[in-house]
Formats: C-alpha cells, sequence, structure tokens
C-alpha cells in the first residue's frame, strides 16, 4: 500500500512505549484476554456480594473480642423475627395463627429455638408490644443452618395470616441478607446510571461518538477485574458489604479519568501527522506515564488504610489497591489495543489547545490579587470544613437500609414498641457462671452513673454470661460513652468484655487516634515523597499537602451537614441518623487525599515541564493551567458523575461515600486548582521552586522527570511505500477535520508533559 498523507516516526523509548506498541501489535490477543475479565467479573460478581460480611468490627479491640467469645458459645447463627402488627395480641384468631405457626416452625430443618408472646414464662412479655396490639415470634438458627434454610422460615412466617393483622419478617439474619441485596442492587444501579451519562459527556468532550465509547469500555473491563480481585481477596479475608461497592465506583472513576487521558493523548498525536501505530506508541510513552504515576499516587493514599487494625479498613485498602493497578493496566494496555481497531475512526483535534483563553484570563486575574484570593480560598475551605468538628461517630445499624427495608422495619418497630427486647445499648460480657454475672451486675454495674438499670442476665456457655445494661440518653451518645468507660474501669474482680454499639463506636474512636497519626504519617510522607522526584522543590509538596487536607474537610465538613444534620436528606432520599457512619471519615479521607492529588499531579507537571523550557513562574502558571485545564475539568465532571450517580443509591453507607467524594472532586477541580494553587504559586514566586542543596542533588540523580524525549515526526519521501500496521489499513484521506502535514520534517518538542493532554 503507497502512502503519502501521513508521517512517520522512529520508535519511541521507555518500555511503556514498549508495551503500547505490543498491545497494539497484539490487539486481539490483548483484546481476548479482558474480554474473558469481564465474563469472569460478570459469572462471579452475584458470588462476590454473597461472599461478603454485613457488619465490620473494630479488629481486635475488646468490643470485637467480646462478641467473637459469645458468638463462639452461642449454638444460634442469628435471629428470624417477624412482628404481627395491628390487631389485639388477645384476639382469639390471632393467638391460634401464631401459635400453628410456630408449632410449624419448631418441627423445620435449622431451626434451635421458637418464642411468642403466648408462651408461659416472664419471657414471653418481652415479645408483647406495650399497647398490647402487636407481639414478637421469635426464632433462632442454628449454626449449621443454610440459607436455603433460613429462607424457608422467612417464608413461613410471612405466610401467616391473621384477621386484622399483618406480618413483617426481619431479624439479624434478614438484615444482612438485605444489606448485600441492596448494595449489589445499588452498585448495578449506579453502573447503569453513570456509563450512560459519562459516555455522553465523553462525545461533546471529544466530539465523536468512538474516541467517546472507548474510556467506557476500558472501565466496564476494569470493573470485572475488580470484582475477580475482590472475589479472590474473599477467600484471604473477610470483606465488608460495603467494601464492594466503594471499591467499584474507585475503579470505575480511575479507568474513566485514565481513558480519558490516553485517547486525549492519541487525537493530539494524529493531529500532529502521526500514523495510528506511531500515535499508540507515542500515547503510551507520555501519557502512560502520568497513569502510572497516578495511579501510584492513589495507591500511597490507600495504603494508610493498612496501619489500621480492623478488618474493613485492611479490606478497603487491598481491594483499593488491586482496583488501582486493574484500572492502570486497563489503560497501558486495553486502551493502546481498541485504538489499534477504532483509532482510523477517532477524530483528531482541529485546531491545538490555544494558549489564551478562559483559565489562563482566570489565572492572570487572579495573579492580579494573588494574597486576598488566597486568604479567601483558605477561609472559604476552613468554615466549611468546620462541621466535621462536631461530627458524631455511630454504628448505624438497620438504618443504613432504606425505610422501605421490612428488616429496618422490624428493627425500628422492636426498638419502639418492644424496649424488653431490643438489643441493649452496652453488653458485659462475663467470662463466669450466671450467679457470679449477676452479683456482679447488682453490686458494681447497677451503681455506676450513667447506668438506668440492668436488663438480663442471660448465661451463654457453662463460664460465660451477658449482662444487657441500660444508659440514660442516646444509645450512642456521649453518657453512653462514659458508661462504657466505668465498665472497663470497674470489672468487679472479673474478666469481662464491654460490647454493644456504644463500645464498638468507643473502640473505633480509640483506633483513629491511636493509629490515625500514624497512617496519616505514611500517606503524607509518600506523598511529599513522590511529588518532591517529580518537582524537585520541598515547598511545592507541602503546599499541595495542605490545600489537599482543605479540600478533604470540606468535603467532610459537607458530609456532616448532610448526613448529621439532615441538609437535603428529603432531596436525597434518606433518614439523618444523628451522626457519620464510623469508618467512612477514614475511607472518605484515603480516597479524597488520592484523588485530590491525582489531579495536583496533572497541574504541576504541566507547569513543571512549561518552567524547564524557560518560561517564567507567572507565566508558566498560566500556560499550564489552560493546557491542563480543560482535561483537568472534564476528569474531574466524569469523576463527579460516577460518584453522584452511586450516591442515588439507597444504602446509606454507598451514599455517604458517593456524596463525600463528588464534593471534594469538584471542590478541589474548581476552587483550588482554579484558583488557590494560582494564587500561592504567584504568591511564592521563585521560592516554590526552593530545595536544599543535598536534595537538589538527589533530585538531579534520582528524580522522576515529568517528560519523556520522543523522537520527531517525519513525512516519508515522496513515493516510498508505507506498510500498513497488523492487517489493519489506514485511509489514505486524511480524517475529517486532521490538518494536513507540512511537507518539511514535522519536529513535535523534544520533551513531552508527563500529563500528555
Amino acid at each position: 500500500m503507497r502512502r503519502t498523507s501521513a508521517v512517520t516516526s522512529p520508535a519511541a523509548p521507555g518500555k511503556l512505549a514498549a508495551l503500547g506498541r505490543a498491545c497494539f501489535r497484539h490487539r486481539r490477543w490483548v483484546l481476548a484476554f479482558w474480554v474473558a475479565v469481564l465474563a469472569l467479573g460478570v459469572l462471579i460478581g452475584g458470588r462476590v456480594f454473597e461472599g461478603s460480611v454485613a457488619g465490620t468490627s473494630s479488629g481486635g479491640y475488646e468490643s470485637a473480642r467480646g462478641t467473637a467469645a459469645v458468638a463462639a458459645a452461642d449454638p444460634s447463627a442469628g435471629r428470624v423475627s417477624a412482628v404481627v402488627d395491628g390487631a389485639p395480641v388477645d384476639t382469639p384468631a390471632v393467638r391460634e395463627a401464631v401459635t400453628a405457626t410456630v408449632h410449624d416452625l419448631a418441627a423445620l430443618p435449622g431451626v434451635l429455638s421458637v418464642a411468642d408472646a403466648y408462651q408461659p414464662g416472664a419471657a414471653s412479655q418481652a415479645l408483647r408490644a406495650a399497647d398490647g396490639r402487636a407481639s414478637l415470634i421469635d426464632v433462632r438458627m442454628a449454626d449449621a443452618s443454610t440459607a436455603g434454610q433460613q429462607d424457608a422460615v422467612a417464608q413461613r412466617l410471612a405466610a401467616l395470616q391473621a384477621p386484622g393483622a399483618h406480618v413483617t419478617v426481619g431479624g439479624d439474619l434478614v438484615l444482612q441478607q438485605e444489606v448485600k441485596d441492596q448494595t449489589q442492587s445499588d452498585t448495578k444501579f449506579g453502573e447503569l446510571v453513570t456509563l450512560p451519562l459519562t459516555l455522553i459527556v465523553m462525545v461533546l468532550v471529544f466530539g465523536g461518538l468512538a474516541a467517546a465509547s472507548l474510556p467506557v469500555i476500558g472501565a466496564v473491563a476494569s470493573v470485572g477485574g475488580a470484582l475477580l480481585a475482590m472475589f479472590g481477596f474473599s477467600h484471604l479475608m473477610d470483606i465488608d458489604t460495603s467494601v464492594l461497592p466503594i471499591a467499584t465506583v474507585l475503579g470505575l472513576g480511575l479507568s474513566i479519568d485514565y481513558a480519558l487521558l490516553m485517547v486525549n493523548r492519541f487525537r493530539e498525536e494524529r493531529g500532529a501527522g502521526a500514523e495510528i501505530a506511531a500515535a499508540v506508541e507515542r500515547t503510551a510513552a507520555t501519557a502512560g506515564r502520568t497513569v502510572a504515576f497516578s495511579g501510584l499516587t492513589v495507591a500511597v493514599a490507600l495504603s494508610g488504610l493498612f496501619v489500621f487494625s480492623s478488618p474493613v479498613f485492611r479490606a478497603v485498602a487491598a481491594a483499593g489497591v488491586s482496583v488501582v493497578v486493574i484500572a492502570v493496566l486497563a489503560a497501558l494496555t486495553l486502551i493502546p489495543a481498541l485504538l489499534g481497531f477504532a483509532g482510523h475512526r477517532i477524530k483528531p483535534p482541529k485546531k491545538a489547545e490555544p494558549d489564551e483563553g478562559f483559565f489562563a484570563r482566570t489565572v492572570r486575574r487572579v495573579q492580579r490579587r494573588a494574597v486576598p484570593v488566597a486568604l479567601i480560598c483558605v477561609a472559604l475551605l476552613t468554615a466549611a470544613g468546620a462541621p466535621f468538628i462536631s461530627a458524631q461517630m455511630r454504628n448505624s445499624g438497620a438504618s443504613v437500609l432504606p425505610v422501605s427495608s421490612a428488616g429496618r422495619q422490624v428493627a425500628d418497630t422492636v426498638q419502639q414498641r418492644f424496649p424488653l427486647a431490643a438489643e441493649a445499648p452496652v453488653t458485659v460480657v462475663v467470662k463466669a457462671g450466671a450467679p457470679a454475672a449477676q452479683a456482679y451486675a447488682d453490686t458494681v454495674v447497677a451503681h455506676l452513673p450513667g447506668v438506668s438499670g440492668v436488663r438480663a442476665v442471660q448465661p451463654v456457655g457453662p463460664q460465660l454470661s451477658t449482662v444487657e445494661v441500660l444508659v440514660q440518653g442516646d444509645p450512642q451518645g456521649g453518657a453512653a460513652k462514659q458508661v462504657v468507660h466505668e465498665l472497663r474501669e470497674h470489672r468487679g474482680g472479673l474478666s469481662t468484655y464491654v460490647t454493644g454499639g456504644a463500645a464498638s463506636v468507643v473502640d473505633f474512636q480509640h483506633e483513629l487516634g491511636s493509629r490515625g497519626p500514624w497512617a496519616l504519617g505514611l500517606v503524607a510522607l509518600g506523598t511529599l515523597v513522590l511529588l518532591f522526584l517529580m518537582t524537585g522543590s520541598v515547598v511545592m509538596p507541602v503546599k499541595a499537602l495542605l490545600m489537599n487536607l482543605l479540600s478533604l474537610g470540606c468535603s467532610l465538613g459537607a458530609l456532616t451537614l448532610v448526613f448529621q444534620h439532615g441538609w437535603f436528606s428529603g432531596l436525597l432520599g434518606f433518614t439523618p441518623t444523628g451522626g457519620l457512619e464510623t469508618f467512612i471519615p477514614v475511607l472518605v479521607f484515603a480516597f479524597a487525599f488520592g484523588l485530590s492529588m491525582d489531579y495536583e499531579v496533572f497541574l504541576l507537571a504541566r507547569i513543571k515541564e512549561l518552567r524547564d523550557q524557560g518560561y517564567g513562574c507567572q507565566e508558566a502558571v498560566q500556560l499550564g493551567l489552560q493546557r491542563s485545564g480543560r482535561i483537568i475539568t472534564s476528569a474531574a465532571l466524569l469523576m463527579v458523575i460516577v460518584f453522584a450517580g452511586f450516591a442515588a443509591g439507597q444504602m446509606l453507607m454507598v451514599k455517604q461515600m458517593g456524596i463525600a467524594l463528588a464534593v471534594a472532586v469538584a471542590v478541589d477541580a474548581t476552587l483550588v486548582r482554579c484558583l488557590l494553587v494560582p494564587a500561592t504559586m504567584s504568591f511564592f514566586g521563585e521560592f516554590n521552586w526552593w530545595a536544599p542543596a543535598p536534595l537538589r542533588r538527589l533530585y538531579a540523580r534520582f528524580g522522576l522527570r515529568e517528560h519523556v524525549a520522543l523522537p520527531p515526526l517525519v513525512e516519508p519521501a515522496a513515493g516510498a511505500d508505507v506498510e500498513p500496521t497488523d492487517g489493519e489499513p489506514e485511509p489514505a484521506a486524511l480524517l475529517p477535520g486532521q490538518r494536513a502535514p507540512e511537507p518539511a520534517p514535522v519536529a513535535l518538542p523534544a520533551s513531552v508533559e508527563l500529563v500528555g493532554s
């Protein structure tokens, strides 16, 4: 095939360029591999949710050890309960229907015991509502009972019919299954909402369907890989159900972000006249470096979670890091392969990005008033983050489910109308028999400040008992937490564990206080090192760290206003619980910090490249934001769409993460990147690039250069044969909107920025 309309280039240097070449040449095999990954991910996706664990614990802390001790001694796997409501409990027809159902339930396999309000003994009074118009049926399932047996019990309870009464089925076993089902449903809903919206935005960004579809395809494949990774981790550790959508939303957002960079760079290379094969390898050499560096920064932010002992944090860290790796691999392998198939359909830009535009004008206005702008931005971000100071941590329990959930309805009804059957705010697990536990309850527990009474002492095993403690006020409020501390200081000479919702919150807060600074230090150190190796400055990494903390505080402040104080709760479709889910702020910190640093890298890399080319500080900031502002804004918009799509789900934890991350990304890409960063860089001037002499020598030797030298594109001699690559012939005519190459050799800049945008 004879062509003279495109320019060629010697092979680009570097391993990433070689990887791009290999994926382009063997694109059919690469595509087949990712299709297999996606297929396997879809096939086992449901099994990931089935194998997850609903509920979190505070690692090896006291509340978790006490709960584990009771679980080991209790032959019950949990309860399936039903509320029979709407008719007087003592109505003969109601009594007859309930007792008949209880008799049938007792004969079902997997049932350990059944209790109702009509059995003799004082215990049955706990199953009768105070107003006499509702009763509870409590079925304890054997530890060896199967999911099918538990479902059979729930179905039998739901089939109970009594004149004037209606039945709602719940219990902890039903709650756990509903959490898994709702989480899976929300994850699918988020994907179905975000992917079409993302495609629409991509079409507007790229001006064509071919270029817009590649990031979406890459994101879908990455989600398949993420499900496979989490399925593997579920065999090595307990994966909390809430981890799955969090990891999915991270993988989806990053995959779209990275593919956006790759496709955008490919279009620029094609616009400069490069053939498809050359454009792919040059994209891999430049934008691929951005993707790899970005993935490293996000992984460093997530690695701080390994410092914590709580299983939920370690599971998020393991799943999150693996999802980041998968997103990077998809961008570096699948996207080059897809470009090989569809590259000739992707329109190059009609003209180069101008150096004068909205972002450049914005920066000039900011630079004229750098100090006031910086002070105003800092004041706004600080004020927005202030509500988080009063944030209350809670274990929401059934409240994480929507009010339409049957399991939550039963839990709320039990809490409000069956106080003797409701879970006690604080439970003391005593490693002694019931008589010793009763003596301890009477002589010590009942007289502690804040304790309103001791409800029951229950034997669990030969030498294990539980003491249910009632407290004044909010079951997870300040008074309840103080009772936990009092019980841990006054153990009556016995070996005890203080457990329950309030104790779990206390242990979580203790873990955050003791291990949080180490996690923050690890993330900060890793971030500072990475940014120093990229910029050669110690000033800019410190500034970036402080600005990211400000934007993060803004996100946490918004989270507090919305989910603790109930702002916009009606619009967002949830009922405030009076606090934030205990582990959410930590996850928001790790995820939002990594994503914010992502955009910091995009901007600083472009500014650093311009400075290396000889531009002054003011001009470098202007041109840097002008040339990278569009890609940062587009990437941020896509991220916000992804997070908002998941925030539209019903699970409270997923909603909290979605809202927090959407706010963090939106604030970071607008207020921070467009105003605060230019203002502070203009104020500091050349001091931005300062580093002590030893560190300057270290950077000269080990620094990560944010650009890679590419050989210039050269037009082949007239009449020369240019072979098509791997059976995918390019059209001889120029693509629509493509600029005709100059007759003379086309020389690209000797260095190309890390951003690759």
